[in-house]
C-alpha cells in the first residue's frame, strides 16, 4: 500500500525543495511533469511542487509514499533542510486546521481561514489552536484530535 502526502510550505521556491526532499526521504524523488511510470526506479517518490496563492504558498504532492516512511518524521526533516515552517493537514477532516512543523521539529496545531480560488485553496489569518480561541473550545472538532488545542509536541522527530 503506498500513501500520498499533501503539505506546504513557507516562503521557499519549488525547485528548491526537489533535492531536500530527496535527502528527507532518502529517496529518489521524481518531479511529476517529467516521470515516466514505465522507467520509474521502484523506490522512487513521485513529487508535484508548486506556488498558490496566500501563506503557505509553496504547495507539495508527494505520490506513492512507501506505508513505512513517517510523515512527521519525513516533513520534519524537510522543515529542518529548508529551515522553514512546514504545512501538513492534521486528523480532523476540518479544511482550516493544520499541524504546523517547525525547523527545530517542533509540532503544534493551528488554524487557518481558507477561500478556494481557480488556483486553489488559499491559506490566509494563521492563528494558534488554543483554548483561548473561543472556536476551540467545547464540543469543537479541535478536541477530538490527537493534537488537542494547546498541544505542543517539541522536537518531535527532527533528528
Amino acid at each position: 500500500m503506498t500513501e500520498l502526502w499533501n503539505w506546504r510550505i513557507d516562503g521557499v521556491r519549488p525547485v528548491e525543495v526537489y533535492p531536500a526532499l530527496a535527502e528527507a526521504l532518502g529517496r529518489v524523488v521524481m518531479p511529476l511533469a517529467v516521470a515516466d511510470p514505465a522507467r520509474l526506479p521502484a523506490y522512487a517518490v513521485v513529487c508535484d511542487v508548486w506556488q498558490a496563492p496566500g501563506e503557505f504558498s509553496t504547495v507539495v504532492d508527494c505520490y506513492g509514499v512507501p506505508e513505512r516512511l513517517p510523515e512527521h518524521a519525513s516533513i520534519a526533516a524537510l522543515a529542518r533542510l529548508l529551515g522553514r515552517n512546514c504545512l501538513l493537514r492534521d486528523d480532523t477532516l476540518d479544511a482550516g486546521r493544520h499541524l504546523l512543523v517547525a525547523p527545530d521539529g517542533t509540532v503544534r496545531p493551528v488554524h487557518f481561514d481558507v477561500r478556494d480560488t481557480d488556483d486553489g485553496e488559499v491559506l490566509s489569518r494563521r492563528r494558534l489552536c488554543t483554548l483561548g480561541d473561543p472556536g476551540c473550545r467545547g464540543w469543537s472538532q479541535c478536541h477530538r484530535s490527537r493534537w488537542a488545542p494547546d498541544t505542543i509536541a517539541p522536537a518531535l522527530a527532527a533528528a
